[in-house]
């Protein structure tokens, strides 16, 4: 959704920018041209590979950038409180983590079951699918998968971790298809226990909520967040994000009681009320953007 964020942030010059998940650069690179000659932008990404990439990428631009290795929910540890006026989050994972094998994060391609976003952390997938319990692994499937076979699948998973350790996304792939065959069905059967996998292994939701406060404190008066999520629950955490930023009013507590409001001045106005979804155009060049959303809050 290039084309779209670039609209969203409008790049200016001498502008200030963040790309949380800087990934491959894409981005990035239209970020940095867009607010040419004397536009500066900070990156960040917790995949050493893609940050290496990014770098490459943006070598042309040298001196009008700053990249770091980590999560964007620590950015505001080493970029100045109110000094962007955009920032931009690219959530999910890459084509590039996605077609890398060794990476296991698909079960297209028959690799080790890591899935880890950053290398060096302990938690792997295989690591969880091999010590939780089954109401664990059922929980995370729900959750973060929505998988209606949770229950099914995770006892499925623990009796046959009894005979072996599953170590690669084959061998997990194939328990799964034989509790939940494929027929008939347009998407894979395991595609809704690796994606819950990932996020877990990776603590995507944690990571989001911390990162939105995080990003939200870099902002300047009149700077804009824009967030691609590519989940029901991303996207559910942004639109709250939001929400509490737009309201015109406060309350004590957590619920929301009408006779205990109190007035106060929103933080922020939603630069469109509904997301906005890729093009035809991308779809038909890029597939896998067919489940992106694109919100944009503007900070007053």
């Amino acid at each position: 959704m290039l084309d779209e964020v670039l609209k969203a942030l409008a790049p200016k010059a001498g502008g200030v920018y963040a790309d949380g998940t800087v990934g491959g650069g894409n981005h990035a690179v239209a970020i940095l041209e867009a607010s040419s000659p004397d536009g500066r932008l900070y990156g960040c990404d917790r995949d050493p590979l893609a940050l290496a990439a990014a770098g490459d990428r943006l070598a042309v631009f040298q001196g009008r950038y700053e990249l770091r290795r980590g999560t964007f929910a620590d950015l505001n540890q080493w970029v100045a409180a109110g000094s962007c006026d955009g920032v931009l989050l690219d959530l999910g994972v890459s084509s590039p983590q996605l077609d890398c094998a060794e990476r296991g994060f698909s079960f297209q391609h028959d690799g080790p079951l890591d899935m880890r976003m950053d290398p060096d952390q302990a938690l792997t997938a295989s690591v969880l699918v091999n010590t939780a319990e089954v109401e664990d692994l059922a929980r995370v499937f729900w959750e973060l998968g929505g998988e209606r076979q949770s229950r099914l699948l995770a006892r499925a998973i623990v009796r046959a971790r009894e005979s072996r350790p599953l170590e690669t996304t084959r061998q997990l792939a194939e328990v799964i298809e034989r509790v939940s065959p494929g027929r008939g069905r347009k998407a894979h059967p395991a595609t809704k226990v690796f994606q819950a996998l990932r996020m877990a292994v990776n603590d995507e939701l944690g990571n989001l909520r911390a990162g939105l406060e995080s990003v939200w404190a870099i902002l300047k008066s009149g700077g804009r967040l824009a967030v691609i999520t590519f989940h029901s629950l991303e996207d559910r955490t942004v639109k709250h994000f939001g929400r509490e930023r737009v309201r015109e009013y406060t309350f004590p507590g957590s619920v929301d009681v009408p006779e205990l409001r109190q007035p106060r001045a929103p933080e922020a106005r939603w630069l469109s009320r509904r997301a906005m979804i890729p093009s035809a155009v991308e779809l038909a060049t890029n597939p896998r953007s067919r489940s992106a959303q694109l919100r944009v809050i503007e900070k007053i």
